[in-house]
């Protein structure tokens, strides 16, 4: 296994190595309760069938977006702005990823980061140096491979929530289900599993088609309505009970 498929640290690679796939100057969302811009990384070595961004797969496509133009924008919009968050794609992917959040910070920006957790120690290295992180777990362990379609994937992402919790980083835990998924079947498990680690926050989040690919749309679509909202509803109501820090349901 190589050095970056383990998810070792390698040689140290400049902020403007970062492969930058887009930028969003103003989201409310991707960091709760914060105005933000959102840097997307291009490459992930997972493959969800519900991706939103799966044209942000593929870790050999180049960067559209130069290091120096994200920068040149932040400056403009310092005091405008809060934070600013790295999300992919896998932000973790990339041995940049580390003094592209040092610049940023450099700039006067707290700094949020997206990760699905498959890199632990590329996590462990940026930590130090991010205010927040939204981790998203995507199934329990033992069905990790089947949702992203990769093997050896089932134990990453829990341990990157030890790691986190560990650090006392501010965080938030989220879950994504749709129709027959094993997110769905395990979601309220998933939770529980989360709060007994120390997780501060959980989201369950229902899943949306816009930005998937067609197949994982005509399966959706095929799904019935009613039932999905019924289930949805479940396991709102069963997940409030177990009386988590903070928990947010985030309807489609």
């Amino acid at each position: 296994m190589s050095a970056v498929a383990a998810g070792r640290p390698t040689t140290p690679a400049r902020a403007e190595d970062l492969q930058v796939a887009g930028m969003t100057p103003l989201s409310t969302v991707d960091w709760p309760g914060r105005l933000a811009a959102t840097v997307f990384c291009q490459g992930c070595p997972w493959d969800c069938s519900y991706c939103h961004n799966p044209d942000l797969i593929a870790p050999r496509s180049p960067g559209v977006l130069p290091w120096e133009d994200v920068l040149a924008f932040l400056r403009r919009r310092r005091r405008l702005l809060d934070a600013v968050v790295l999300s992919g794609g896998e932000a973790t992917r990339q041995a940049a990823l580390v003094r592209a959040v040092r610049e940023v910070r450099a700039l006067g920006f707290a700094v949020g980061l997206h990760t699905a957790g498959p890199y632990p120690r590329r996590l462990t290295a940026v930590l130090d140096d991010v205010d927040w992180v939204g981790l998203d777990l995507k199934a329990l362990p033992e069905h990790y491979d089947d949702v992203v379609r990769r093997p050896g994937a089932g134990h990453l992402a829990w341990e990157c929530l030890d790691l986190l919790v560990a650090s006392g980083v501010d965080h938030e835990v989220r879950t994504t289900v749709a129709p027959g998924s094993p997110a769905a079947a395990h979601a309220v498990e998933i939770a529980r599993r989360a709060r007994d680690a120390g997780a501060r926050a959980f989201a369950l989040q229902v899943v949306r088609t816009t930005g998937t690919r067609p197949e994982f749309a005509a399966r959706h679509a095929a799904a019935d309505p009613r039932a999905w909202q019924e289930e949805v509803t479940r396991l709102d109501d069963q997940i409030r009970a177990l009386e988590l820090d903070h928990y947010e349901l985030r309807p489609a």
